[in-house]
């Protein structure tokens, strides 16, 4: 007998429901994308940046008032936007950066950790242990601290999401990226053995590769070289894995857990031999 189900949609999702997202620094970023589709689904966000990297990297930073109120625009009813800065690479600084984020709106539903540490890198023969040690300090490390002070402080309450971003490293060969590649497959090797620990305290951990997103480091070269890949004809934009994130962090991805989600548009990389670009927060 078929139940009686209300199938009909809440335009606002998350209200009532908070969210941390690192690495939200750059309005091009598929950070603020993320922020600014949790917010217009009614969720209170705590945004986190470290202005730093983003400053020594060729697309510079933008100033953190201007992301946060970029974000605020897109607020529903009474929720909120803060944010704070923080160097992943402290150890003790995704459990400093959960607590603020807790103190900040009482709790912590949805963790999305969309950091990153770019650039720095090398191909075999050209790394060295403080290399190594500098990507899983921050691309595998802290990411895995912000899920178990995640964790440690979500109160029960229904709803709880941990999302992490990985690269495709494993779907193709990424040149000249060994340490980023280590240290982002990582996330998405352990993604089922979290998912698995947490699922008795009602928290789901998916991982999603957003592949490679225009965030302003792709240029014309880029294209030329992998425009065969896409069949829609274009890159990704940050809006396209924010919506998927967003989902995920909803209730009606309630079961769904322990996955790695490509949403890369149909990207084929067997139709070209050319380096591929990855993906930058």
């Amino acid at each position: 007998m078929e139940q009686d189900l209300d199938l009909s949609r809440d335009p606002h999702p998350l209200r009532g429901r908070t969210a941390l997202v690192t690495g939200a620094s750059r309005r091009q970023g598929i950070g603020f994308a993320i922020a600014r589709r949790l917010a217009a689904w009614g969720g209170s966000v705590f945004l986190h940046h470290h202005r730093p990297h983003d400053v020594e990297q060729p697309w510079g930073a933008d100033d953190a008032d201007e992301v946060r109120a970029g974000v605020s625009r897109h607020l529903v009813g009474d929720a909120r936007v803060a944010d704070a800065p923080g160097d992943l690479v402290e150890p003790g600084e995704p459990e400093r950066l959960v607590q603020r984020a807790v103190a900040e709106f009482g709790h912590l539903d949805v963790l999305v950790c969309n950091h990153a540490r770019s650039g720095s890198d090398g191909a075999l023969g050209e790394l060295d242990a403080e290399v190594l040690d500098g990507h899983w300090a921050v691309n595998t490390r802290s990411s895995i601290l912000l899920a178990q002070a995640f964790a440690a402080h979500h109160d029960g309450r229904p709803g709880g999401r941990v999302v992490f971003l990985t690269s495709g490293q494993q779907l193709g060969p990424m040149p000249g990226e060994v340490a980023y590649a280590a240290a982002k497959g990582a996330l998405a090797e352990i993604t089922l053995t979290l998912s698995d620990q947490l699922a008795d305290s009602g928290i789901t951990v998916n991982t999603v590769n957003p592949g490679p997103v225009q965030t302003g480091y792709l240029g014309e070269r880029d294209w030329h070289v992998v425009a065969p890949m896409f069949p829609f004809g274009r890159y990704g934009e940050p809006d396209d894995p924010a919506r998927l994130i967003g989902w995920l962090s909803t209730d009606e991805a309630r079961w769904i857990t322990g996955q790695v989600i490509n949403t890369e548009g149909g990207f084929a990389r067997w139709r070209t031999r050319g380096e591929i670009p990855r993906t930058d927060r």
